[in-house]
């Protein structure tokens, strides 16, 4: 049985959240090696992270509360349901 990548993902969004995550990670996995991921988040700290390291120790007053990104994030997740 062949699937399109429409029906693919139509069949996979019907799956708990837990067992699509786990479907998306091992997916994932198959096509890229842990050597390009690790060098992917390398290239990402030494790059953008560290920018943006470098501009919150230059201007402390960029700094956004924890509590506020959270909530930023948990209202966006809500929306997305």
């Amino acid at each position: 049985m062949t699937f399109s990548a429409a029906e693919f993902y139509e069949a996979g969004m019907s799956l708990p959240p837990d067992v699509r995550k786990d479907v998306a990670l091992r997916l994932l996995e198959s096509v890229e090696s842990d050597d390009a991921i690790d060098e992917a988040a390398e290239s990402w700290l030494q790059t953008e992270a560290a920018a943006a390291y470098d501009a919150l120790r230059a201007d402390p007053s960029r700094a956004i509360p924890g509590e506020d990104v959270r909530a930023e994030f948990e209202a966006k997740w809500a929306a997305r349901s």
